[in-house]
């Protein structure tokens, strides 16, 4: 008779889950997934695009020095590999790629690469301080090595520049105490909870308040950077760097109100999530001088999905140099022909082109509420192509 009762307590527990779980989908807005197109916000004011152009000016050298910096064992791929690619290309600035300690940098959802340099390999080098940090997401915000050498940055100078969740760690050095400031809209409560005194401001994808800028979402680090380049090389050379992007504008304007935790992205979290037996691993060949930028956006969309996982391989176990010389650890060597490999021919394209060819395609494999559920999470608004 026991088994009997165990058995109805767990029948019980199951049926009190099922009408907590689904009171709280319920009480979900019941808006989009998220990330499609909408009407497009207003320009921002000239005067306010000046002015942050102007207040991102180099503070030190007229070919700064930016170092964007992570933890080895979680940096979030596109905060740490777009910014690099995109300043790189420019050649406008030296720009290297730090982790915090020797040896391999795990990126997530998926990659691992060689640094370029530690920390204190670039303190030897560069007494005088960086002009730009650059800081994305990383799994720990209150990793020590990371707080105590962005605020030594700081102090000698440097502009700081938190990306994405990024925002969370700039915040938590103390930088953004009483100053505005933004982030991913999953993680800007928790943000605003931890340090209050922080002025959250909506409708911008970036912002810039004394020596520190934040941005929003993953995508928002391509906007970013190319305002840092204008403010660096003028607006003709940002331009160009755009172009080869496939970017035609790069504002500050943002729809904050399209991005937001809905029931459709909740279900679709829960559904995919609950598909385990029809997950599968997509691959990604490296080559040499592979467009780190598009590979990043690649690798993570699909990573994204909750169906799939990517995979890197290469016909060798060496790391393979990208085209802007970060050297990329491959997961598998010689991959078996069978491996099913990432839809169409993304990394052929600019980065942008490349996004937007990968969401078509994830809503073609999975249905488009999960490439609306990617978007979201990347913060990004899907441009649509006219039928």
């Amino acid at each position: 008779m026991k088994w009997r009762f165990v058995l109805a307590g767990g029948l019980g527990l199951a049926a009190v889950f099922l009408v907590v779980a689904g009171g709280w989908i319920v009480s979900l807005p019941s808006g989009s997934s998220g990330g499609e197109a909408k009407p497009i916000p207003g320009p921002i004011p000239g005067e306010e695009t000046r002015a942050t152009v102007e207040a991102l000016k180099p503070p030190k050298r007229a070919r700064p020095v930016i170092a964007i910096v992570g933890i080895n064992d979680g940096t979030e791929i596109t905060d740490y590999l777009m910014p690099y690619g995109i300043l790189r290309r420019a050649d406008v600035a030296d720009v290297v790629a730090l982790s915090t300690q020797p040896g391999p940098m795990v990126l997530y959802p998926a990659l691992k690469v060689e640094p370029q340099a530690t920390i204190a390999d670039f303190d030897r080098q560069h007494p005088e301080g960086a002009d730009y940090v650059i800081v994305p997401a990383m799994v720990r915000e209150d990793d020590p090595a990371a707080l105590g050498w962005i605020r030594s940055q700081a102090d000698k100078g440097a502009m700081i520049i938190g990306v994405c969740v990024g925002a969370k760690v700039v915040a938590a050095t103390g930088l953004l105490d009483g100053r505005k400031a933004t982030t991913h809209w999953y993680s800007l409560d928790a943000m605003l909870e931890e340090h209050p005194s922080i002025r959250h401001v909506a409708d911008r994808r970036f912002l810039v308040d004394g020596r520190v800028a934040t941005t929003t979402g993953i995508s928002a680090s391509m906007p970013m950077s190319l305002t840092l380049i204008e403010a660096i090389a003028g607006r003709e050379k940002a331009q160009a760097v755009a172009a080869g992007l496939g970017v035609a504008d790069w504002d500050a304007r943002h729809d904050s109100g399209a991005f937001a935790f809905t029931r459709p992205f909740a279900l679709t979290a829960i559904g995919n999530s609950l598909a385990f037996w029809s997950r599968e691993t997509l691959g990604i060949e490296l080559s040499q001088g592979v467009d780190e930028v598009s590979l990043a956006l690649v690798a993570d969309a699909w990573s994204r999905t909750y169906r799939s996982r990517v995979m890197t391989f290469a016909a060798g176990a060496d790391a393979v140099e990208s085209r802007a010389g970060i050297r990329i650890v491959p997961d598998q060597v010689n991959a078996s022909a069978s491996t099913m490999r990432v839809p169409g021919a993304p990394l052929a394209r600019k980065p942008a082109d490349a996004l937007d060819e990968t969401l078509k395609a994830i809503g073609e494999r999975y249905r488009e509420n999960t490439a609306d559920f990617v978007a979201m999470q990347l913060e990004y608004r899907r441009r649509v192509t006219p039928r």
